[in-house]
This record gives C-alpha cells, structure tokens and sequence, in this order.
C-alpha cells in the first residue's frame, strides 16, 4: 500500500500579536520613540544607578570644575588691567571705586552688564560701555555729563547738565565763571527754556550775572549792577531780544536803571535805582528854587 504524502500549506496571515506590532510599527509615535526615546530612557537608566552612589557625584563635580577652571584661567582669558577714556581725573576716581576689581581676574568672572549700572550711577556719568580688550584690558568707555549752569539751591550750588541732571556739587561760585548761574524754586526743571535766554542774552552776555525763576512761572534776568529784567511768562525770549535791541539803539541799559519790566510787552516799564531817583530830585529841587528866585 503506497502511502501518499500531503504536503501542509503554511497559513500567510501574521499571528495576533505579530499583527499588533506591525500595526503598532506604523504609527510615527511608536517609530520615534524606539529610535529616539527608548535609548535615551535606557541612557538615563544607566546614568541614574551610576550617579546613586554620593562618591561618584561628587568626583564627576571635581572633575568638572577643574576643566572649568583650567579653561577660565589661560592666559589669553584673564584681565590684567582697566582703562578709562574719556573722563577727568576725578571721574576716573570715582568709576574706579565704584567698581573695584583686584586684578587679575577671569574674563569669566567679571559681570560686565552689573559693573556698567554701577558706572551709569554715578551722578556724572550720562552713558557707559564695558568689554573685555584683546590683551587682558578692561577697557570702560564713558560719556560724562557736561555741566551746562550752575543752580543755586539753599544748601548750595549745584552743577547741572542740559537735561537739568545733577553733575556735582561746586564748593565756589569763582571755581566756575564760565558757566551762567540760574536760582529759584523748580530753576532746574527749566533748563532748556533758561539756556535759550542765554543763547538771546549773548550780545549782553559780559554783563550777564544768572536768571531767577520766579513763582514757578517766568524768568527774572539779573545784570550786572544788580539791574534785573522781569520777562513775561509767554515769549520770554522776544522779550528779551526786545531789551536787547533797546540797549543797542538808545544805550538803555548803560544808564542808571534799576528794573526793565517787560511783563507787559505793549507796555515796556523802566525804574531807576534809589541813587538816580535821589539825583533826579535833587535836580528838580534845585530848578524849582532857581525858578522861584
């Protein structure tokens, strides 16, 4: 009897669970984190149990800040020395007391952005840069407030720059004759108007003593002799130019006149110092007594 032999086809349909991984292979989620995730989880699996230990941390530590250290300090990373352009000897003083450094020092360790507000600061310094020269130069740019009046205050005298920013404080009037002088309550927060007068005040200027803010509100112009001219609250610079104009035609202020009250434009008022009035009365008295005789 001749035995036949059936050879068994093998079913072509994946299992269940082969069916499932395929299906699971398709996602992208799944593709990604077998590629990426799953070593990363495996990584830090491996460090976790290898930083468990306290010696192991704390010799990685060591490890590191002596790469970081030998890195910080080369040569060509270390600050020798400061360098300040730009100011006076006295500024330069006081920038480098604000900002003490004890040299050398690590590029590394120096907090350029901290080391400038200090510099800004100070009352005298309008703006500032730092950086870190080639050479190991620290180098500090700075642009100084430049005074522009000096205010008179009740404590003292005050210099201020164009912004009407304190700058210092000025121990004598005679330490700065070039500079015009201003007084009066709020004087400081009018510098521009009280520098446009004395750019119009310039053909009088050597006669020029300073300005007085008068209640908050208009400008007093006082000259030499102790002759003051009241100007307006509004156009105070025309007034002035009218004044100025007066004085060129008629000599006005050459003359023994105590006030010119320019408040009322359309009405332009003169008085005379206590000596000229006296002098006039004088006069007077002397051609009314010659007309009686």
């Amino acid at each position: 009897m001749q035995q036949v032999t059936q050879s068994v086809r093998r079913d072509p349909a994946p299992s269940r669970w082969g069916y499932r991984y395929q299906r699971l292979w398709l996602t992208p989620s799944f593709r990604r984190f077998v590629r990426v995730g799953l070593p990363i989880c495996v990584v830090a699996a491996f460090a976790g149990l290898y930083f468990m230990d306290e010696g192991r941390r704390e010799n990685v530590s060591l490890a590191i800040a002596d790469v970081r250290s030998s890195i910080e300090t080369r040569p060509e990373f270390m600050v020798k020395l400061m360098a300040i352009d730009g100011v006076s000897e006295v500024l330069n003083q006081d920038i480098r007391a604000a900002v003490p450094v004890d040299f050398p020092i690590s590029s590394f360790d120096l907090d350029l952005e901290d080391m400038r507000q200090k510099v800004v600061a100070l009352a005298a310094v309008k703006e500032a840069n730092l950086r870190v020269r080639p050479g190991g130069v620290l180098q500090i740019e700075v642009t100084p407030r430049v005074p522009l009046v000096i205010w008179r205050e009740h404590d003292g005298l005050r210099l201020l720059d164009e912004t009407g920013a304190y700058v210092a404080t000025l121990p004598t009037r005679a330490m700065r004759p070039d500079l015009p002088l201003i007084a009066g309550q709020g004087a400081d927060e009018q510098i521009a108007s009280a520098n446009a007068l004395i750019k119009a005040a310039a053909p009088i200027g050597d006669r020029l003593r300073g300005l007085v803010w008068i209640g908050e509100r208009r400008w007093d112009l006082v000259l030499e002799g102790d002759t003051r001219v009241l100007l307006p609250t509004e156009n105070p610079v025309a007034a002035l130019e009218r004044v100025i104009v007066l004085n060129q035609t008629q000599d006005m202020l050459a003359r023994d006149v105590a006030v010119v009250d320019m408040r009322n434009m359309q009405r332009p008022t003169l008085r005379m110092n206590t000596q000229a009035v006296e002098e006039l009365r004088t006069i007077k008295s002397i051609e009314t007594e010659a007309g009686i005789q």
